[in-house]
């Protein structure tokens, strides 16, 4: 079951999951992860597995020789659009600002990369294909003067504009950064709450990789 509440004002600590079950616990590790950020254009949802993507890595073997979209333009897009284009027969980065926001040597790699051409000042507007993702409807520098609408065919969509950590049963609760990352003392996955730990994504805005968020996971599990 998913837990949609929980009360961590005292032990044993109080959950509550969908069907309403009540679960008491003197201990919890929270493990909920992040998940990706979408630009909120309905065919996402539409085209959800149909190639739309917020997973290069996960999914980019299904687009072998074939042409594809990242979006956004800071390292993560970067390294997204790089690891397609060892598989992609193209791959096009749709980035709204004038620039990349990733380190340089990260945009210099992606520049220099004949496979990749960043589409600068570029928002998708939509996407469009019968049974799966054929294109995306874009527009070259919204609302100014040489404004440009057009279609760019593409086979997949990959969302890299970030993740957004699943931690709203908590707030005001858990400490937490500006982002909502639960923060832990140190090194180890201890959060404000003594009997409360926290692993993975939901507690590590840096790395989220599947073998740190298991070593964090361990070490939740040992304390």
């Amino acid at each position: 079951g998913s837990i949609v509440k929980a009360d961590l004002s005292s032990r044993p600590f109080h959950v509550e999951d969908e069907r309403g079950n009540q679960i008491e616990a003197d201990t919890l590790i929270i493990a909920t992860g992040a998940s990706a950020k979408y630009l909120g254009l309905p065919d996402e949802e539409k085209y959800r597995g149909q190639g739309v993507s917020a997973c290069a890595t996960c999914d980019g073997f299904f687009y072998r020789k074939r042409t594809v979209a990242v979006v956004g333009g800071g390292d993560t897009a970067c390294e997204e659009a790089m690891y397609l284009s060892g598989l992609a027969k193209k791959v096009y980065m749709i980035v709204r600002k004038p620039y990349l926001r990733a380190s340089k040597a990260m945009q210099d790699r992606v520049l220099n990369n004949e496979k990749i051409e960043v589409l600068f000042e570029t928002n998708t507007l939509g996407l469009y294909g019968d049974g799966g993702v054929e294109g995306a409807h874009v527009v070259y520098r919204k609302g100014e003067a040489d404004e440009r609408v057009y279609d760019l065919p593409i086979d997949g969509f990959f969302l890299a504009i970030g993740h957004n950590p699943n931690t709203e049963l908590f707030k005001g609760q858990l400490n937490m950064d500006a982002t909502g990352y639960l923060v832990t003392e140190g090194q180890t996955p201890r959060t404000n709450i003594p009997g409360v730990f926290a692993a993975g994504d939901v507690a590590d805005p840096i790395y989220r990789q599947a073998i740190t968020a298991a070593a964090m996971g361990c070490k939740a599990a040992l304390e």
